[in-house]
């Protein structure tokens, strides 16, 4: 078995990377690809607890893009996080967090009357790791405005929303070049959710997008078959992954709930070795 798309408490996640690594190898995964959103400082963490253990850690990103106004997040595997295209990448994305949230901090205090302010959201995530909405909801739940996460969503944190504020950020073609520089190879996430796909993934595939994550949690096995062919089409790889953001007893639910191809880590694997080989060339 294999997981090519899982969170840590470096972005959005509940578990420290060192316990996401001992629920593999508890579960008998051969490979796993972290993938926090908008950074990669969970990595060194995850590498070390899984020394001596027959467990792949692939190194990993899922990168926060806007596409004509809609949410597109784009996956990165077997990237260098030492590139510095991809540092840079990670960078803007940090700044930008911090400004938007500073901005919905504000709001909630004069639009919704909540008294919240940016230390209550950052307290509530890790210091190198990236600030996003599940921080805010939580503060919000703290304060008494709302009584779970997913009502505080609802009342001040969806898009329709006047307390919601929208994150500067880049193009998922920025995105993919940026992977693609720091060597790794770039896969649409949940591409269920995207509008246009297919369009969108021919314009990614001239900056170098190599795949799509047709194996995920919110794709209905119709989706799932639509998107392998939609990859087989376009010649691109398929990839999946539970997208876990839970607790530690939680995993091998959300893990037996989806059914992932152990053929896909070939396949992810041998995309490598075929990049490997035309950088080789190239160079």
């Amino acid at each position: 078995m294999i997981d090519l798309h899982m969170h840590t408490i470096y972005s959005d996640g509940s578990v420290r990377p060192e316990e996401l690594v001992q629920l593999a190898i508890d579960n008998k995964l051969q490979a796993i690809s972290i993938t926090d959103h908008d950074t990669t400082e969970s990595l060194p963490f995850a590498k070390k607890a899984a020394e001596g253990h027959d467990l792949e850690l692939i190194p990993g990103i899922e990168i926060n893009t806007v596409w004509k106004d809609k949410e597109v997040h784009i996956l990165g595997y077997y990237i260098d996080p030492e590139n510095k295209s991809l540092k840079e990448v990670i960078r803007t994305h940090r700044e930008s967090r911090v400004v938007q949230i500073q901005e919905m901090a504000q709001r909630l205090k004069t639009k919704a009357k909540l008294n919240i302010c940016f230390e209550d959201i950052s307290k509530l995530a890790s210091t190198e790791g990236s600030l996003g909405r599940p921080h805010v909801a939580k503060a919000i739940v703290a304060k008494g405005g709302a009584h779970t996460i997913s009502q505080a969503f609802n009342r001040f944190l969806n898009p329709s929303c006047e307390t919601y504020v929208r994150r500067k950020t880049m193009t998922p073609h920025e995105a993919v070049e940026a992977i693609h520089d720091s060597g790794g190879i770039a896969v649409i996430a949940h591409p269920g959710e995207a509008e246009n796909t297919e369009v969108l993934a021919q314009d990614l595939m001239n900056y170098g997008l190599r795949g799509l994550e047709a194996y995920h949690r919110s794709h209905s096995p119709a989706l799932i078959e639509f998107h392998c062919t939609l990859a087989e089409r376009l010649g691109l790889i398929v990839t999946g992954g539970t997208d876990f953001h839970g607790t530690t007893d939680a995993y091998s639910k959300a893990l037996n709930r989806l059914h992932i191809p152990s053929t896909l880590y070939k396949e992810l694997h041998a995309e490598r070795e075929r990049l490997k080989m035309s950088s080789f060339k190239a160079s």
